[in-house]
Formats: C-alpha cells, sequence, structure tokens
C-alpha cells in the first residue's frame, strides 16, 4: 500500500470513529486514494456514499446532510479549482453553525508555488470561515494524521465549548497514489472518546415587562425549546418558518405584520431564539432603544443586528406574563390573518402567497419541508399556524439562492425522510445540476415546488420595484429567463410536470412522494408590488 493510500485509510477509518456516516465525493485524480477508499468502505456498509460530478453541488448536498443529520458530514474534492467551488457551501455553514467537513487532496507542499500541474494555495481559500484548519501531510506519522481528523470533528461539533462551523483538512497525498495491483479494502472504525460538555444552569429574567419571545431560523431542538419557553410563561411569540417554533398557542401567524402596529410597540422585552434574518420589522425591533434583547444560544457569534443585546445565556427563565398581554396578540393576530384571507380571495390568480399555504398545509408532522429563500419563505410566513410541528429548513445562514435544491438533497438522504422544497424559479435555475444523480446513487425522497413567476419578484416588493426604475427593472432586477422549467427538469431525468390553480395544486401536494419530483407552478409577478402593499396595511 503506498504512503498515500494509508493515509486516506487512516483518515477515512478516524472520522468514522468520530460519528461521521455520510461522506460526500466530486471525484478527481488528486483524491483517488480517498475516494478508492471511500468506494470499498461504502460497499462494506460501513458508511453512506454520495457522488455528485459538480463540487458545488456537493458541497450544498453535504450542508443539507449536515442539517438534517445533526452530525458532521464529509465533503471530498481533487485539487485546484474544485475547492474552490465549496466557498459558497462553506460560507452559509459558517454563518448557520453547520458541522461540514472539507476534505481536500493536495499535491505536497513542496511543489505548490512553483507552477505544478493543479497547484495553488488551498490553505487561505476559505480565509476566517472556518472553525479548525489543518495540513495533513501524507508523510508524517499515522498517529498525527488521526489526531488532526479527530480534532477537525470536534472543533466543528463544538464539542470542546467552540462556536459549530465547517473544518478543512488539507490531505497533501504525493506519489505514487496507488500502487499497481492494489485494491482497496473496507476501512475499519478506530475507538475515540469525544469531550462531554455541561450546560449551566438557567439565567433569571427579573419581572413581567411586556414581552415577546422571537424564534430565528433554528434546529428543530432549538425549535421546541422555544416553543416550550413561550408556552410556559404565556407570551406570544413571533416565530419564523424555519425556527422549528411555529406551532401551538403562543405562535403569531402574522406576528411580522403586527410588530408595526401598537402592540409592536409596546414591547419592552424580547428574548431571542435562533438566528432571526428574515424581515425588517424584526431587525427594526431588535435595534430600538428602550427594548432589553435577550439571547438564549450557546453560539459565541450571537445574533445582536442593533448592538442591544444586554443578556447572552444558553437558558433562561421568567415568571409568566399577563394573561391579556397574550390574549391581546392572539386577537390581534386573528384579525390580521382575516385580513389576509380576504386579500388572497380577492386575487384573480395564485399568488405566491397562496402556493406557501397550500405547500404548508399538505405538510404531515412526518416529512420535512425546506424553504428557498427571497419570496418563498416570506410568503411562508403568512401561512396559518399548525398545531403539530413540521421540522423545516433554509439557508439563512446568509440568505443566498446558491445551492437550494443540492441542500434539500441532502436534507432529504440526511434525514431519510419524504422532503418538499419551496422555492422560486431563479433559485431552482441557479441549481438545476442538483438534479444530476448518477445510477446506483442514494436517490432522495425529494418533490421540488417551483414558485415561477418568471424573474426575481422580491425585487418589485422593495426599492427598486418603484416606478422610476421601470426602465432597468427586467433586465438587471427581475431577469427572467425564459426557460420551459418542465423540460429543464426533464432533461436532467427528474420527473416534472405544470400544475396550475389551487385545486390542481392541492390534489398535487396530496400525493405520496416516491421520488424525485418537479412541480412547476406559475405564480403572479405582475401584482406581486400591489400584494406587498395590501397584506402590510393596517
Amino acid at each position: 500500500m503506498t504512503e498515500s493510500a494509508e493515509c486516506a485509510r487512516i483518515l477515512i477509518g478516524q472520522l468514522l470513529a468520530q460519528g461521521v456516516t455520510d461522506f460526500v465525493l466530486a471525484p478527481g485524480s488528486r483524491s483517488a486514494p480517498l475516494a478508492l477508499c471511500l468506494d470499498a468502505t461504502a460497499k462494506a456498509g460501513r458508511l453512506r456514499l454520495h457522488v455528485r460530478v459538480d463540487e458545488r453541488v456537493a458541497g450544498y448536498l453535504a450542508l443539507g446532510l449536515a442539517k438534517a443529520s445533526q452530525r458532521p458530514v464529509v465533503v471530498v474534492t481533487t485539487s485546484g479549482t474544485a475547492v474552490g467551488n465549496l466557498l459558497p457551501a462553506v460560507m452559509e455553514a459558517y454563518h448557520a453553525g453547520v458541522p461540514l467537513l472539507v476534505v481536500s487532496a493536495d499535491r505536497p507542499s513542496w511543489l505548490v508555488g512553483f507552477g505544478a500541474n493543479q497547484t495553488t494555495e488551498q490553505g487561505g481559500l476559505f480565509g476566517d470561515f472556518l472553525s479548525y484548519f489543518a495540513r495533513v501531510s501524507s508523510a508524517a506519522p499515522a498517529a498525527a494524521q488521526a489526531a488532526q481528523a479527530a480534532r477537525a470533528v470536534l472543533l466543528a461539533t463544538g464539542a470542546t465549548g467552540g462556536r459549530r462551523g465547517p473544518a478543512q483538512l488539507n490531505v497533501e497525498l504525493a506519489e505514487p497514489l496507488v500502487s499497481p495491483g492494489w485494491s482497496a479494502v473496507a476501512v475499519e472504525v478506530a475507538a475515540v472518546t469525544a469531550q462531554r460538555i455541561t450546560l449551566p444552569e438557567p439565567v433569571w429574567l427579573p419581572g413581567t415587562p411586556p414581552t415577546l419571545v422571537l424564534g430565528g431560523d433554528g434546529d428543530a431542538e432549538t425549535g421546541r425549546t422555544a416553543a416550550a419557553f413561550a408556552g410556559e410563561a404565556g407570551l406570544p411569540m413571533v416565530a419564523e418558518p424555519s425556527s422549528n417554533a411555529r406551532f401551538g398557542t403562543s405562535a403569531l401567524a402574522t406576528g411580522r405584520l403586527l410588530l408595526g402596529g401598537p402592540l409592536g410597540s409596546q414591547v419592552e422585552r424580547v428574548v431571542v431564539f435562533g438566528r432571526p434574518t428574515l424581515s425588517r420589522p424584526v431587525t427594526a425591533l431588535l435595534s430600538r432603544p428602550g427594548v432589553e434583547v435577550v439571547v438564549v444560544t450557546d453560539r459565541s457569534d450571537f445574533v445582536d443586528p442593533g448592538w442591544r443585546v444586554s443578556v447572552v445565556a444558553q437558558a433562561v427563565a421568567v415568571a409568566p406574563g399577563p394573561a391579556e398581554w397574550l390574549a391581546a396578540w392572539q386577537q390581534a393576530d386573528a384579525a390580521r390573518s382575516g385580513q389576509v384571507d380576504q386579500v388572497l380571495a380577492g386575487s384573480t390568480e395564485l399568488t405566491g402567497v397562496a402556493l406557501a399555504r397550500l405547500v404548508v398545509a399538505s405538510m404531515s408532522s412526518d416529512q420535512v419541508l425546506c424553504l428557498g429563500n427571497s419570496n418563498p419563505i416570506r410568503d411562508a410566513d403568512l401561512a396559518p399556524i399548525r398545531t403539530d410541528p413540521v421540522r423545516t429548513f433554509a439557508n439563512r445562514g446568509l440568505s443566498g439562492i446558491d445551492g437550494t435544491v443540492s441542500t434539500a438533497a441532502g436534507i432529504s438522504l440526511g434525514s431519510g425522510t419524504p422532503t418538499t422544497l419551496l422555492c422560486g424559479d431563479l433559485s431552482f435555475v441557479h441549481d438545476a445540476a442538483a438534479l444530476t444523480i448518477g445510477p446506483g446513487e442514494p436517490r432522495p425522497q425529494l418533490r421540488v415546488v417551483v414558485a415561477d413567476d418568471n424573474g426575481g419578484s422580491i425585487f418589485a416588493t422593495l426599492e427598486y420595484g418603484r416606478a422610476e426604475f421601470a426602465d432597468s427593472f427586467e433586465r438587471v432586477f427581475a431577469t427572467p429567463t425564459g426557460l420551459d422549467l418542465v423540460a429543464l427538469a426533464s432533461g436532467y431525468g427528474a420527473s416534472a410536470r405544470r400544475v396550475s390553480g389551487a385545486a390542481e395544486v392541492a390534489a398535487a401536494l396530496a400525493e405520496p412522494i416516491t421520488g424525485l419530483e418537479v412541480l412547476v407552478v406559475p405564480v403572479d409577478r405582475a401584482g406581486r408590488a400591489e400584494l406587498t402593499q395590501q397584506l402590510s396595511r393596517p
């Protein structure tokens, strides 16, 4: 066995020992020892391997797998530009606190900087977006190689008390990569004991000022904690769709619309769970003078957009709020929800908000919902509150449209659960390559619902949608592609069809998810700005 093949065996064995079960591979030459070891170990049933031809897709697939499984997931690439294609996924993982592990194959250090083929400085590609970085040389002692892999997992998962986030092992593999006649064997699992972290007692918040609970983007555990806290304290809660707290009696369906009204102006304390980034009214509240902002988190990079946070704790406790305070919010929410119903009922065409409501209503508690950025997640923020929680994901670390479909595929595979993604047409086109899944690869149970308004309708609701920008709007903001999205998806081998109108959409959503399918739903863009204005009026 060559030095590089032995290094690959040690690294994969150590990663398995640290609890890694899923590996995503984008093929290449320099990563050959890693690829062959992964393949042999997957065939032995000791890990699950996913192969993708596009590194950006691979990165976001690994991100989705890690988000759904709550375990670190490894993405393996060859050297050169292949590694650079992972940057968007690494950035999202950093800001969302996801343990994404990059294992980048590289040439030996003595070849870097001298013009050798496919060499660059891979150590600085991800800048400050890493929780840990290590150079792993195939010439190093085996114990050192194993220790670097173990440390990468521990620091990426925050097991030693730091922040969760991506890590990189840049593996310098010397030639010969494999020896003549060599056949990779399945990797055995080493034994490692990770450090355990205990949490402190809750911080007590004195008094009972008018308090609002705010649920930002977070995992299912964070969402349950936020919902339980609000319910036990009898406090109203504005819960974003990906907070996993948007259920129960405390959650408000039209919370973001109510923040600009008289009740919102009375708030004196906000208790924040997760990472709220979705709406301007929420940001304004967190920035308002006189409002006490309390953040409940185990992350060091806590949310504080208005520089007003006064308490940061891993758990808090409060006295129950006055019953009339919660009742006032619930009454206002019921009235505002009725107004939203009336506005939507007056639309002659299916709107994005109406589509989002149909998608949310179609979900059962044993399924997973993914929401694309821009309008889809904001539209879901006006859906009625459910009595039962639905596990919900969105890439809100940086709120980009990159890798939306790839992430959802990873979430489906990571959770082993039928998954529905609601996204816009531009998000879908941007990541259509995610539909490329080779024969024999694990396939997600994923339904992609594309809100097709032929462009970026969110810009119509922003400053750029005003009349003075009309001459430029279509080309530089809306950017319609004019593509036949059903034909595009079908070309990638996905089952695809166009469905129109609320009744037809509801019927399609009621069908079981049996594989990878795409539903293209035309929605109105021409009236988007007016709809937003109508919904925002008190």
